[in-house]
C-alpha cells in the first residue's frame, strides 16, 4: 500500500479514526491468505473466551446452591458443576492465548510493514527535509509509533470491544435472572466510570504532549552533542553541554510530576466510582436473599459478575490512556509517512538511457531560498568522456551544483541534462545510479571498512572490492590494522582519520563503476604525498568516463578539458589552465596566490631548520 501524499505545504491532519483508517488496510493485507485466515481464527477464538467467561459465574451459581441444598445429591452434583467451572476457566484463558498465539504473526507483520513503509518514506523525502530535521525526535517518533501499533491491535481488537461487550452480556443475564435494577446499578457506574476515565484521560494526555515534547527535546540534545563529540572537546564545552541537557531533564521532570499526580486522581475516582457500584448492588442482592427471593447461589453470582467486570474496567482505564497515547504516536508518524517529497518521479517516468554520459547545464538558476539565489544563468557542458574543473571562492555555488546533478533540488530556472534527457523526467534511482560521487565531507557508517567499501557496490565480489581499495591506495593501510577489512571505523568514520575517511569515500566510488563521476573536493582532507597518488588513481578511474571536478586547490585540475571559474553564483571565466593563465583574470590570481601559498609552506621547515643550526 502506497501512502497518498497530501497538497505541497499542507499540513497533514489526523483524527483517531484518520488514524485507524490508515493502519487497517495492515491487518488485511492483499495477497496474504495465511493472515487473513488468522484474523478469521483470532476472532472466533475471542467470542469462544467471552463466552466462557459470562458462563463462569453461572456454574459458580448452580454449584453454591446444590452445595446449600439437603439430599443425596450432594455428593455428587456439586463435583461435576465445581469440575465444570474449573474447565470453563481454563477455557477462557486457553482461547485468550491461542488467540493472542494466531494473532501475533498478523500484528508483527503490520508492525514490520509500517516500519518500513515509514524508513522508504523518510528516505525519500528532499534533502532539505533531513538537513532541518532533528535525528534524535525523528528516531523516537518511529519508534514510538511502531511500538503503538502493536499495542492498539491486541488491546482495541481484543481487550477494549470484548470488554465492553462483556459488560452488555453481563448487565443483560442479571436483569433476565432478576430485574431491571441489577441491570441500571452496573450500566450506570460503567458509564460513570467510562465518562470520568475520558474526562480525566484528555487532562492527561496534554501533559504527556509536553512529556514527549521534553522527551523528544532531551534525545534530540544528547544525540547531537554525542555526534559533535570532537568540537565538544575542543572547545571544553563538557559543563555547557550538561547544562544544556539538564535543561531538558528539568522541564521533562516537571510534566513527569504532573503526570503522575493526575495518575493518582484518575486512579482513586475510578476506585470511588467502581466501589459505589459494587456495594450498592451487593446490598440490593442481600436484601433479595433476606426476602427469599434469591438463593445464596444468587448472591456469589452476583458478587462473581462484578468482580469479573471490575477487573478488565480497571484494566480499560490503564488502556484507554495507552491507546490514547498510542495514537497521538501514530498520528505523529503517518503524518511523517504522508509529508510531502519535495523532487519526485514523474508518473511513468523511464530509466536514464546512458550514452556516454555527456552532462549538460542550460541556463540554471537555482536557490535554497528563492529570496536568495545561490546559481544565476549557469551554462555549461561536459563532452562524454571528458573532465571539466569548477573552482571559485567558498560560496560561489560550487557543490551546489553537485547536489542539483543528484537531483536532491530541482532547480527554479533552465534545466539539467545527461545524453539530452531532462533528469527531472528521468528516475531518480536510475539518475543516481549513473553517478559517483566522492564528497567534501565523508561519512561513514558505523560498521566495518570492508562494509563501507563494500557499500559502493553491495554485490561486488570481495575481490572486486580489494582492487577497488587498492586504486584507492587505502588497502595497505587496512591490512595493517589487526582486524584487516573487518576494522569497524566507529561513528560516523570516528575512527579513521580525514584523509583515511577520504580514501575509503574514493574506493566505494571506484567500485561503483558509474558512468558520470563528481569529485567535491575529493582530496581536501589528504597530505600532498597521498593527493599525488590518489589523483594519478582518479585519473586511471575518470579515462574514458565524464567527470566532473569540484575544486579548491588549482594544482589538481590543471590537467581539466576545461575549467570553469566560479563567482558569486555566475560562470565568469572559462577554457583550460594554460589559457585561463595567459587572461591574467581571477584564475590567476588565484593561482598566484595559491602558489605563493605553497612556497611558503615549504619554505617554513627548511627556516626552521636553518634556525635550529
Amino acid at each position: 500500500m502506497r501512502p497518498t501524499t497530501i497538497e505541497a505545504g499542507q499540513k497533514a491532519s489526523f483524527g483517531q479514526v484518520k488514524v485507524l483508517t490508515n493502519l487497517l488496510p495492515y491487518l488485511w493485507p492483499q495477497g496474504r491468505s495465511d493472515l487473513k485466515a488468522r484474523v478469521v481464527a483470532a476472532m472466533v477464538l475471542l467470542v469462544c473466551a467471552k463466552v466462557a467467561t459470562v458462563t463462569i459465574p453461572l456454574v459458580l451459581r448452580e454449584a453454591v446452591d446444590a452445595l446449600t441444598a439437603v439430599g443425596d445429591l450432594i455428593l455428587v452434583l456439586p463435583l461435576s458443576l465445581l469440575l465444570a467451572y474449573g474447565v470453563m476457566r481454563v477455557a477462557a484463558l486457553a482461547f485468550g492465548e491461542l488467540r493472542d498465539g494466531l494473532f501475533a504473526r498478523v500484528a508483527q507483520n503490520a508492525v514490520r510493514r509500517v516500519a518500513l513503509a515509514t524508513f522508504r518514506h523518510v528516505h525519500a523525502l528532499s534533502l532539505r527535509f533531513h538537513l532541518e530535521r532533528q535525528t534524535g525526535g525523528l528516531s523516537r517518533a518511529i519508534d514510538r509509533g511502531t511500538k503503538g501499533i502493536e499495542f492498539l491491535l491486541f488491546f482495541t481488537a481484543f481487550s477494549v470491544i470484548p470488554t465492553l461487550i462483556e459488560v452488555l452480556l453481563a448487565c443483560g443475564i442479571l436483569w433476565y435472572l432478576f430485574d431491571w435494577r441489577f441491570a441500571v446499578i452496573p450500566f450506570v457506574s460503567i458509564f460513570a466510570f467510562v465518562v470520568f476515565t475520558f474526562k480525566v484521560t484528555e487532562w492527561r494526555i496534554e501533559i504527556r504532549k509536553r512529556m514527549n515534547d521534553a522527551d523528544n527535546d532531551a534525545n534530540t540534545k544528547a544525540i547531537d552533542s554525542l555526534l559533535n563529540f570532537e568540537t565538544v572537546k575542543y572547545f571544553g564545552n563538557e559543563g555547557h553541554e550538561a547544562e544544556r541537557y539538564d535543561g531538558a531533564l528539568k522541564v521533562y521532570e516537571e510534566a513527569s510530576i504532573k503526570s503522575r499526580t493526575s495518575l493518582s486522581i484518575l486512579n482513586v475516582g475510578q476506585s470511588v466510582i467502581i466501589a459505589i457500584g459494587i456495594t450498592l448492588l451487593m446490598i440490593l442482592a442481600g436484601m433479595g436473599v433476606v426476602a427469599g427471593t434469591m438463593t445464596v447461589g444468587d448472591f456469589v453470582m452476583v458478587n462473581a459478575y462484578l468482580l469479573q467486570l471490575a477487573m478488565p474496567l480497571n484494566f480499560l482505564g490503564t488502556v484507554y490512556r495507552e491507546i490514547k497515547q498510542s495514537l497521538i504516536d501514530l498520528e505523529t508518524m503517518f503524518k511523517l509517512l504522508t509529508s510531502d517529497a519535495e523532487v519526485t518521479d514523474k508518473p511513468d517516468a523511464p530509466a536514464l538511457a546512458l550514452d556516454g554520459g555527456a552532462v549538460t547545464f542550460e541556463n540554471v538558476s537555482f536557490g535554497y531560498d528563492p529570496r536568495r539565489p545561490i546559481l544565476k544563468d549557469v551554462s555549461f557542458s561536459v563532452k562524454a568522456g571528458d573532465t571539466v574543473a569548477i573552482v571559485g571562492p567558498s560560496g560561489a555555488g560550487k557543490s551546489t551544483i553537485s547536489r542539483i546533478l543528484f537531483r536532491f533540488y530541482d532547480v527554479l530556472e533552465g534545466s539539467v541534462k545527461i545524453d539530452g534527457q531532462d533528469i527531472r523526467a528521468v528516475t531518480q534511482d536510475s539518475l543516481r545510479g549513473a553517478i559517483g560521487i566522492v564528497p567534501q565531507d565523508t561519512v561513514l557508517f558505523n560498521d566495518t571498512v570492508g562494509y563501507n567499501v563494500h557499500y559502493g557496490r553491495p554485490g561486488a565480489s570481495e575481490a572486486e572490492m580489494v582492487e577497488a581499495a587498492r586504486l584507492a591506495r587505502i588497502h595497505d593501510f587496512v591490512e595493517g590494522l589487526p582486524d584487516g577489512y573487518a576494522t569497524t571505523v566507529g561513528e560516523r568514520g570516528l575512527k579513521l582519520s580525514g584523509g583515511e575517511k577520504q580514501r575509503v569515500a574514493i574506493a566505494r566510488t571506484i567500485l561503483k563503476r558509474p558512468e558520470i563521476l563528481l569529485f567535491d573536493e575529493a582530496t581536501s582532507a589528504l597530505d600532498t604525498k597521498t593527493e599525488r597518488e590518489i589523483q594519478a588513481s582518479l585519473r586511471e578511474v575518470s579515462r574514458d568516463r565524464t567527470t566532473l571536478v569540484i575544486a579548491h586547490r588549482l594544482s589538481t585540475v590543471v590537467e581539466a578539458d576545461e575549467i570553469l571559474v566560479l563567482e558569486q553564483g555566475r560562470i565568469v571565466e572559462r577554457g583550460r589552465h594554460e589559457s585561463l593563465l595567459s587572461q591574467k583574470g581571477v584564475y590567476a590570481q588565484m593561482w598566484a596566490r595559491q602558489q605563493a601559498a605553497s612556497s611558503d609552506d615549504e619554505a617554513e621547515p627548511a627556516t626552521a631548520d636553518n634556525a635550529a643550526e
